[in-house]
């Protein structure tokens, strides 16, 4: 007997283009659907999933890493245990970070056979910022060019911040990267639900006329060796690259295996501790903080064929393999990548903020440095007030207001999430401390 399939919406689009909106307007509108909600950001610090409405008991956040690369095996752990109760939900909604590429989102549930089976992409949904799409897509950003050529319904929110003439230019850049998909213009996202939901499905064809190899598997890795090695303990040592962690997995290989085949399988898994195959260097997770120079011991109990994969190749990271004799070694693309100058920083605390130097030291910030300032967030404990304060911004615009009463037993948890490019840690933090009340 056939198994009804799960319909999947995915929301995607840049930074600050009212995603979190749209996810709220799906959440709270009568529609009789009982959903279940990813939430990915590329955030250090994890708020978006205290500003969904509703969504409490099935919500699911995945905030270390961007869902189109680092955490592909974390959704695909998440859909497995969702499809274990399904008799608790209609549908399943992934709202993915801003800087995401649709395109492997979706690939997930065409090439994993029990994704397949039980569920079925009811459509890519891609929300664009009318005030800042052309600056995005002028600067280079393949992010928002990927994300609007994958939808299968576009929003153009905020339309009210642009005149008719600048309207009309959003719509013809739109329309020079995807001529077909259904665009609506809205305020706040205020379109009707039927637009969104029950689209009828994603459009592969579109999707394979883009990427010609989109159903081929990815593979997580940029850098794979074999080799044969003994008994016993083989240092690596780690110099930093541009991102602060590498993932490495070391892999038994039967004789007459695969190497890459094998390596892609391991990775699309993700395992964060030693599972199967996957040694975990000195115990460690296999995720590794390379802040700094890091030395690493790989510890073979059985000699045999090997393949060590990373998951960024030799141009990022500078590793001495200690004198491990390669077999065979490949790069491979990764397929996507982000920008290296946009990093995220988060900030969380406790503590009392005086609003006014808040405004004060915010509204510097947003005047200097807010067009390389793609998204900033926060949740903060204003002094002399028992509500939350939720602030959002997006280059130049922000918005701020009180939400709701901090709940009983609640810590009074300042949380910042600032995304950007060659943002300043230090300054940041700083700049915060000053705002909060002494003593």
């Amino acid at each position: 007997m056939p198994i009804d399939r799960i319909p999947v919406t995915v929301l995607t689009g840049f930074l600050g283009a009212g995603k979190t909106t749209l996810l709220n307007r799906i959440l709270t509108e009568q529609h009789g659907q009982r959903i279940a909600v990813i939430e990915n950001e590329f955030g250090e610090v994890g708020i978006d999933h205290q500003l969904v409405i509703g969504a409490d008991e099935e919500i699911f956040e995945m905030n270390n890493g961007c869902i189109c690369c680092t955490v592909r095996g974390d959704l695909i752990r998440i859909l497995g245990n969702l499809l274990k109760r399904r008799d608790r939900f209609d549908r399943i909604v992934i709202e993915t970070t801003g800087l995401a590429d649709p395109g492997p989102v979706a690939q997930t549930f065409l090439v994993d056979p029990d994704l397949m089976r039980e569920t079925v992409i009811d459509g890519i949904i891609t929300v664009v910022d009318a005030a800042n799409l052309v600056q995005h897509l002028d600067e280079g950003s393949m992010e928002t060019r990927e994300q609007l050529a994958f939808a299968d319904v576009i929003i153009l929110n905020k339309a009210d911040a642009v005149d008719a003439q600048g309207l009309q230019e959003v719509e013809r850049r739109i329309r020079s990267v995807n001529a077909v998909a259904p665009l609506h213009q809205a305020t706040r996202c205020q379109v009707p639900l039927a637009t969104v939901l029950d689209v009828g499905g994603f459009d592969l064809d579109r999707a394979l006329t883009q990427r010609p190899e989109f159903l081929e598997p990815e593979r997580g890795f940029e850098w794979l060796g074999t080799t044969q090695l003994e008994v016993g303990t083989h240092g690596v040592t780690l110099q930093p690259g541009p991102d602060p962690t590498i993932a490495i997995a070391v892999i038994a290989l039967p004789v007459e295996a695969d190497a890459v085949g094998t390596a892609t399988a391991v990775f699309l898994n993700r395992p964060r501790e030693s599972v199967g195959q996957v040694l975990a260097p000195s115990g460690q997770p296999w995720r590794i903080d390379v802040g700094r120079p890091t030395y690493l011991e790989l510890r073979i109990e059985r000699a045999g064929r090997y393949a060590i994969a990373t998951e960024h190749g030799p141009d990022e990271f500078a590793i001495d393999w200690g004198g491990i004799a390669w077999q065979e070694r490949q790069e491979f693309s990764a397929g996507h990548e982000h920008d290296a100058q946009v990093t995220s920083v988060g900030i969380s605390c406790l503590g009392e903020v005086d609003l006014e130097r808040f405004n004060v030291w915010f509204g510097g910030l947003i005047r200097d440095r807010g067009v390389d300032l793609f998204r900033c967030k926060g949740i903060l404990a204003i002094a002399g007030s028992d509500q939350r304060f939720v602030y959002h911004g997006v280059h130049m615009l922000t918005e701020g207001k009180f939400d709701r009463p901090w709940r009983p037993n609640e810590p009074r948890l300042n949380q910042l999430v600032f995304i950007g490019r060659t943002l300043d840690r230090n300054e940041l933090n700083d700049g915060f401390s000053s705002c909060l009340v002494q003593g």
